[in-house]
Parts: structure tokens; C-alpha cells; sequence
């Protein structure tokens, strides 16, 4: 919790403040019962006008100051609530930055989202209930109890029978409600899950014609969390009307015990109606303190969730030693081993090694799932290894700082991403202070120039979420433009070109060999096409590097990929009886 805490630094005056200025309102509201009581037993028994019309001037003083201390609480309540809300949702908001892949795929995309939504909501929403009414609501309850035993002891026995019964059945409500209100926000989670899950694949589903199916399965998600929540709606239902029948007849004790009192001189008229007050405030204040407890109990589930994932540490750290050159190659793999799962899981890649020299073009092929994307995730510390290592420019990876690491490096990943702005705000994600003329060079080289020049704003054409007003090989021309923008020592290109035609593919990569000078190029591809004239091609089957070496070479030394050329028309199938007689 002490990581949370953190986060009321700056806020401490309201926190201190706020609950005095709303004690300073429950001594303004115990005081009115008693202001009431001598207006009948002075003002009104007595005849006496100018006594009423003071005391009622006093109590319209005390109800404009209560108001005061209410609002300037409540201002308090929401510059410490909301300013608290705000650093807490920026502080998860940066670890959730800070975690690995490994962190994030174990937590899942939902459950992060969920955290810095409606977990800090309901912490917020704790710490404001809490300044408004932790000292309000059991200050005006002992309080109204004691102010009963001032004005009379015997009949206060009555507060002494009436409140232990209203707090047993606020303990038998909240002992049934408070279980189920943790069960209610997991499966708001698995709505949210559920729900970012159809939105990111709203076109999948409705190509396979799954919508009714996916209906199915969130109307039942959504009728389990309903039919928890009327459930324990029913329960809280009773609460109100138990507790006030206990009251109701509390009250009609002290009228009766009172009305017997008076008649006998024991105690005023005024006291007894100063008694039902009391006896109210104590059932509005044991109910406003239910429900308290109700909203901490949220509150403290929530924030014991993101005190938890605040705990959780990534699993690569960046490390800033000296500069030691261990390998003359400028990007090399030895003996690497890595498992999603972890060093006891089963390896994704094993024993790959290779090195590629600066300005050279590497190109990576294979099949679906053999371990291409998993190169580029290990060079860019997605993820660690678990086993060798990974050198750039003669350094482990992991003794670089992961921001200097990533500056060495142009990614453009498989699923393009472009964010809400403009054009050139995309460009300089990773070159805050390029020019125009370099982010013009880059759409060149990217074959992007012609389509952006076409555009009335140029580099400031609006890109709506995820770059939805663009083609998908608009994107994906963007996405390189962007990654050449920084002018990085090494550029990660990961099937990059899936959704270009086979002219501006050809074009793209001829451009690429002509501007990129210097720079090392990683082009990942299921093309056969798109590598062959790469200076060396890496060849991955099943996680392991099969074959390396250029176009002609491996047509001849590597099966996998004579195949996969094969298979793509790149060149003629083998005649088997040519094949037989080279045996």
C-alpha cells in the first residue's frame, strides 16, 4: 500500500482540513435538536416571539455554516480525490510501461485496463467517501447517543437497545454483500475482456459469421454479473426497511416513555422532540457508515489488486555499465535459447546463432510460427533470453539502458499501429525533432511520398485511431517512414510489406538498399521474394536457424528453403528423376 500512498504527496493540508470542516458540520447539526427543544419549551410555552424569532435566526446562522463547512469539505474531498486519482492513474500508467512482455502477457490486456480504469476509480472514490464522511458519520452517531444521555438517561436507555439491533442488521447485510461486491468486479473484468476482445476482432467475427455466437457468450458473461448484482441488490434492499422499523419503533418508545416522563415533570416537551431527532441522526449516520464500509471494501479490494501489480517487477532491467566490445560483428547471436513460458518451458527458439555485420541486409524466413518475430522481440528486449546471448555492436543487450538500447533501433512490427494526430506527429514518435525534409526523405524511401503529397494538409492530414483512414498498405508505408525517421543504427522490419503489391514491395526494397547506407536492415518476411537479395538470408524451421548463407546458396544446401522458393513459383520444381540420379 505504501506505493499508493506515495501519491498523496501535495495533498496532505485537505486531507487534514476536509474531515475537520465536516466534524465542524456535525457539531453545527447536534446542535439543532437542542436549538429546537428550547424554541417549544421557551419560545413557544412562553409566548414569547422576539425568543422564537432569535433562536430561529440562530438556526438559519448554523445552517448557513454548516453549509460552508460542507462545501469547503467537499472541495478539499475533490482536489485531494481527484488529484490523487490522477498521479495514481499516471504512476500505473508508466509500470504498466516499464513491464515486460513476459509481465504483461501473464496479466492480460483486460486486466491492465480494468486496473487503471475502474480500480482507480474505486480507490478515488475511497479516499473521497473517506474525507467527506469517515469522521462525519461515527462522530454524529456517538454523538447523538450522548446528547440523548445529556438530556435524559432513562429514555436514552432506549438508544442503547435500538443501536446495537440497527448494527446487527447492517453486519448481517454487509456480511452476505461485502463477498459477492469482489466477485461483482471480476466479472465486470471478464465484461471488459470480453468486450475489447469482439472489438479488436469485429471483423473476424463477422467474416466467419460468429456474431451470434459471440453474442451468446456476452450475454451470458452479462447475465452472471447482473443476476450477483440484483442478488445482492435484493440484499442491501432490506436494509433500509429493517433498520427503520427499528427505528419507527425506537421512536415510538421514546414518545411514549417521553409523553409518560412529561406528564409526571421529568423531562420538557422540547426534550423529547430533541430525542426523536437524535434517534434519527443515529439511524442516518449508522446508514451513511454502512455504506461506507460498503465503498472501502471496494476501495481497499481495488487497491490491494493494483498494490499488486505495482509489486510486480519487470524481468528485464537495463543495466548502464562501460562499453566493452566483445564481438567485432555488430549484431550476433550465440547459443540463444528463449522460452515463452519461462527457463522451464519449451524453447521457441534453441541454439540460434548468427552474427550480421554493419550496413548489411539480413533477411529471415520460414514457416508460420517458427520463431521469426521472436528474433526481433529478443533484439528489442521484449523479452530476455533464456540461454546465450545476444550482442549489438560487440555489448550484451542486457547491459545497455533499455532507452539508449531502443535509440539504436527502427521497428516496424507485424500489426502496424498509427496513433490519433497527424501525419507528421507519427513520423516523429521516434524523432521528436525531425524536419520536414528528413520526414519527407523517409515517406520516400518508404514509397509513402505520393500518397501523403496527395493530401491537401500533407504532413498534417489528420490519422484517426489506429490509422483507420488509411489502406492497410498505407500503413504499413507509414510505419516504415516513421522507423526511418530516426535514422537508427539497426532497422527491424517484420513482415512489413504483407500488404503491398508486388511493384511497390519491389520498390520499397530497392529504395531501402539505396538510402539506407550504414544502416543494418533485419527484414523478416514469409516472401521468398522480399529476401533473396539480402546478403545473407537466415532460414528458421520449428525455432531453430536450418540454413544461412545467400539466395543461390541456399537453394542448393537448404531443403527448407528450396521448398519454400518452390512453393512460391520462385523457381522451377526439381524433376524427380533428376533428383534421383544426383543420389
Amino acid at each position: 500500500m505504501k506505493a499508493l500512498c506515495t501519491n498523496f504527496r501535495g495533498y496532505y493540508p485537505q486531507l487534514i482540513l476536509g474531515p475537520l470542516f465536516k466534524l465542524l458540520e456535525a457539531v453545527l447539526e447536534l446542535m439543532v435538536p437542542l436549538l429546537m427543544a428550547n424554541i417549544i419549551d421557551v419560545g413557544i410555552a412562553g409566548g414569547d416571539r422576539a425568543y422564537v424569532l432569535r433562536q430561529g435566526l440562530f438556526l438559519l446562522l448554523l445552517a448557513v455554516l454548516g453549509v460552508a463547512a460542507a462545501t469547503t469539505c467537499q472541495y478539499f474531498a475533490s482536489v485531494a480525490a481527484f488529484g490523487f486519482g490522477a498521479s495514481l492513474r499516471r504512476q500505473v500508467f508508466r509500470h504498466i510501461l516499464s513491464l515486460s512482455g513476459h509481465e504483461t502477457d501473464a496479466i492480460g490486456a483486460g486486466s491492465l485496463i480494468t486496473h487503471i480504469t475502474n480500480d482507480v476509480n474505486q480507490v478515488q472514490n475511497g479516499v473521497n467517501m473517506f474525507i467527506r464522511l469517515a469522521t462525519r458519520a461515527p462522530f454524529l452517531a456517538i454523538g447523538s447517543i450522548v446528547m440523548a444521555f445529556v438530556l435524559n438517561a432513562r429514555i436514552a436507555l432506549i438508544f442503547l437497545i435500538s443501536t446495537p439491533l440497527i448494527v446487527l442488521v447492517l453486519y448481517q447485510v454487509m456480511k452476505r454483500t461485502l463477498p459477492d461486491y469482489a466477485r461483482i468486479q471480476q466479472r465486470q473484468e471478464t465484461l471488459g475482456t470480453l468486450t475489447g476482445q469482439n472489438l479488436e476482432g469485429a471483423r473476424v467475427i463477422r467474416a466467419f459469421s460468429r456474431q451470434e455466437s459471440e453474442k451468446k457468450d456476452f450475454a451470458a458473461a452479462s447475465d452472471a454479473h447482473s443476476a450477483l448484482t440484483i442478488q445482492v441488490g435484493r440484499i442491501s434492499a432490506t436494509l433500509n426497511p429493517l433498520t427503520y422499523v427499528i427505528a419507527n419503533f425506537a421512536i415510538l418508545a421514546i414518545l411514549w416513555y417521553g409523553a409518560r416522563f412529561a406528564d409526571r415533570g421529568l423531562i420538557l416537551s422540547g426534550d423529547v422532540f430533541a430525542m426523536v431527532n437524535y434517534m434519527t441522526q443515529t439511524l442516518l449516520a449508522l446508514i451513511v457508515l454502512a455504506n461506507l464500509i460498503v465503498q472501502f471494501t471496494r476501495a481497499a479490494a481495488s487497491a490491494k489488486r493494483l498494490s499488486a501489480l505495482l509489486a510486480t517487477e519487470s524481468s528485464i532491467r537495463g543495466e548502464s555499465v562501460p562499453h566493452t566490445r566483445e564481438q567485432s560483428a555488430f549484431l550476433a547471436f550465440e547459443q540463444v535459447d528463449f522460452s515463452y513460458a519461462g527457463p522451464a518451458g519449451k524453447n521457441t527458439l534453441e541454439g540460434v546463432s548468427f552474427t550480421a555485420e554493419q550496413g548489411q541486409t539480413i533477411g529471415v524466413i520460414g514457416g508460420t510460427g517458427c520463431g521469426k518475430t521472436t528474433l526481433a522481440n529478443l533484439i528489442l528486449r521484449f523479452y530476455d533470453v533464456t540461454g546465450g546471448r545476444i550482442l549489438l555492436d560487440g555489448q550484451d543487450l542486457r547491459s545497455y539502458p533499455l532507452e539508449s538500447l531502443r535509440e539504436k533501433i527502427g521497428y516496424v512490427p507485424q500489426n502496424v499501429k498509427l496513433f490519433s494526430g497527424t501525419i507528421r506527429s507519427n513520423l516523429q514518435l521516434g524523432a521528436p525533432q525531425a524536419d520536414d525534409d528528413a520526414l519527407w526523405a523517409a515517406l520516400t524511401t518508404a514509397q509513402a511520398r505520393d500518397f501523403v503529397q496527395q493530401k491537401p494538409e500533407g504532413l498534417d492530414t489528420p490519422v484517426e485511431e489506429g490509422g483507420k483512414n488509411f489502406s492497410g498498405g498505407q500503413r504499413q508505408r507509414l510505419t516504415i517512414a516513421r522507423a526511418l525517421a530516426k535514422r537508427p543504427s539497426l532497422l527491424i522490419l517484420d513482415d512489413s510489406s504483407s500488404a503491398l503489391d508486388f511493384a511497390t514491395d519491389a520498390a520499397l526494397r530497392r529504395a531501402l538498399k539505396q538510402d539506407t547506407g550504414g544502416m543494418t536492415v533485419l527484414l523478416i518476411s514469409q516472401r521468398a521474394s522480399a529476401v533473396k537479395d539480402a546478403d545473407r538470408i537466415l532460414v528458421m524451421d520449428e525455432g531453430r536457424l536450418v540454413g544461412q548463407g545467400s539466395h543461390e546458396e541456399l537453394l542448393q544446401t537448404c531443403p527448407v528453403y528450396r521448398e519454400i522458393c518452390v512453393s512460391q513459383k520462385l523457381v522451377p520444381q526439381a524433376n524427380p528423376e533428376s533428383e534421383v540420379s544426383a543420389r
